[in-house]
């Protein structure tokens, strides 16, 4: 059987909280800034929790890091 790798993309772009859950940065903070307004700006700097909903995607890319 062989090892289970871990997608080191996925690495990167998630982490795990103290209580276990995954975090994620926000997109739409690249380029393009001139249009948006600072408040926007500001919270898109903020990290959010995965949604339920893609949680079981996520924990197999980075099954390691659980």
């Amino acid at each position: 059987m062989p090892k289970i790798k871990t997608n080191r993309s996925a690495a990167k772009r998630f982490s795990l909280t103290a209580t276990g859950k995954i975090k994620r940065g926000k997109g739409w903070h690249s380029h393009l800034m001139r249009k948006k307004t600072h408040r926007r700006k500001r919270a898109l700097r903020q990290f959010c929790l995965v949604h339920k909903a893609d949680l079981e995607r996520v924990r197999r890319l980075i099954p390691n890091y659980l």
